[in-house]
């Protein structure tokens, strides 16, 4: 190793000039490459049911890690081929905690009421190596779901366990959990009317004794 005579920066004057470089290199490619996504863009067109599946995966921009593999499926249960209202009871059972009455948040589903009339399943596997593998057994679940739903023996005496909701809940801490509310948190609407003031044209004279 040659010993050092004053022309050359030190280390951290090379650890500057990689930053730099780096940052450059970024620059660079919002510059030049991002325009051409423009050429990939869709327009945002709404699950109808014929597309009840909404499936969500992680990428970490071509970087290889253990998640990229894992997919969630969220579909409604309005939309899935049951037949009539003890099929989506019994589907409900049966789903368990991955039945929500609301769409998870990461879902892509918006204030859709028809979507929402049943609640949502929520199932995700990253069991598998690759995605494709894990998706062929989301949609094997909900196939077999469907299925047993659809049988002609009734659940209709065993109700729905909420007891996932509650506790979820409950950890929130939100006051949701307050006994009586029924995991509903009150607004402006439940706000008693006779309590507002009566408009001062509608105001009764006070009598005087």
């Amino acid at each position: 190793m040659l010993p050092f005579k004053g022309d050359d920066v030190p280390i951290a004057g090379h650890l500057m000039f990689r930053q730099q470089r780096q940052y450059l290199y970024y620059l660079r490619l919002i510059e030049h490459e991002m325009p051409k996504l423009v050429g990939f863009r869709k327009p945002f067109i709404p699950p109808t049911a014929s597309t009840p599946l909404i499936v969500r995966s992680v990428d970490f921009a071509g970087e290889e890690h253990p998640l990229t593999a894992k997919r969630a499926v969220v579909v409604p249960v309005a939309h899935l081929p049951l037949n009539g209202p003890d099929a989506i009871h019994k589907l409900q059972i049966l789903s368990g905690v991955r039945w929500t009455p609301d769409p998870p948040r990461d879902s892509g589903f918006g204030g859709d009421s028809d979507a929402a009339k049943h609640g949502f399943i929520k199932i995700s596997c990253e069991d598998f190596p690759k995605s494709p593998m894990n998706l062929k057994w989301i949609s094997d679940v909900i196939c077999r779901l469907v299925t047993e739903a659809n049988k002609s023996d009734k659940f209709t005496d065993v109700p729905v366990d909420t007891r996932h909701l509650e506790a979820k809940a409950r950890k929130a801490k939100k006051g949701d959990h307050v006994r009586g509310r029924g995991n509903s948190r009150p607004t402006i609407r439940d706000f008693p009317q006779e309590w507002l003031p009566k408009p001062e044209g509608d105001a009764t004279p006070i009598r005087t004794p």
